[in-house]
């Protein structure tokens, strides 16, 4: 940590290429010493906090056409990886098609913040706060490889994230997000919650993110559970899911899917939390939020 804080300052070289595969080059050219930047909100955190090195060129994306436009096509929806989380907080289609990504983005950092910050850094950091929501929306992400463009689940971009199988110069472009589709008759639920030091505008120690589809009987169908925080990998839960899967909530089903939580999520200690007691949050959480959406059901009538 130290070393970093020691090492001589400069100003780095602002690259700003017109097209992805400019983009791309220029990555590859500079390899480790250029960066891809936007909002740069991430960076500069951690580049006031010594945790990384200045870069020697920055390879602003900003210019390149259509990255920020957020457009419903063909029954799903495209979000630019350069909209910002303002934008995405005020979408009205995302609310409709994704609610737990639209409350992920809702409860990141402060306005101002927001106004910057795009949903595209968020996620190639690899442990934003929105990747457990859209780990249970099934969105793919939309990457450029220097010649094609192609869409990837998250769950396997996130797997090659974290093993390092990741191609450094690979651009995320967006996120494709396409309308859940459950068992007639069924009803969707999703959910998104954050635990932080305190009430608002602070760095996550706990996320978790809830989507299922519940029917007028109260079973559960298509059930997906994640969890992350910090800079902890976000993670799909599937053992909890499968406690969950084709089940009606109740007390006995509860109990399990919090010890499947406990027992699965692997996370981190550090000076505000430790391992146990972050794995306890996320299973009190969704067990939480699971047994507050059997209640609305029955007060709505559907079982």
């Amino acid at each position: 940590m130290e070393a970093l804080r020691d090492e001589p300052l400069w100003t780095p070289a602002v690259q700003r290429p017109r097209s992805l595969h400019e983009a791309w080059e220029l990555k590859r050219t500079f390899g480790r010493d250029g960066v891809y930047v936007a909002g740069s909100t991430l960076l500069r955190t951690q580049w006031e906090a010594g945790t990384v090195s200045m870069p020697k060129s920055l390879i602003d994306l900003r210019g390149i056409e259509d990255l920020a436009d957020i457009d419903e096509d063909g029954g799903g929806l495209s979000i630019g990886a350069l909209a910002d989380l303002s934008r995405c907080r005020r979408s009205a289609a995302l609310g409709h098609m994704a609610p737990a990504v639209q409350e992920a983005v809702r409860c990141i950092a402060a306005p101002a913040v927001r106004n910057l910050a795009t949903i595209g850094g968020n996620i190639a950091s690899g442990y934003g706060d929105c990747l457990p929501a859209l780990l249970v929306c099934d969105a793919e992400l939309a990457v450029f490889d220097g010649k094609f463009l192609s869409r990837r689940r998250v769950e396997e971009w996130l797997a090659d994230r974290w093993s390092g199988m990741h191609p450094q110069e690979d651009i995320l472009t967006g996120i494709w997000l396409a309308p859940p589709a459950g068992p007639a008759g069924s009803r969707r639920i999703e959910i998104f919650r954050k635990v932080g030091r305190r009430e608002a505008f602070t760095p996550s120690l706990v996320t978790v993110a809830i989507g299922c589809f519940i029917d007028s009987e109260g079973r559960l169908s298509g059930v997906k559970i994640a969890a992350g925080g910090g800079s902890g990998r976000p993670q799909r839960l599937d053992i909890a899911e499968a406690v969950l899967e084709g089940a009606s909530i109740g007390k006995e089903q509860l109990a399990s899917v919090f010890e499947a939580v406990v027992t699965q999520f692997e996370t981190y200690g550090d000076p505000f939390a430790t391992v146990e007691y972050k794995k306890k949050t996320a299973g009190n959480l969704i067990v939480a939020e699971l047994w507050k959406a059997l209640e609305g059901s029955a007060g709505k009538g559907d079982h």
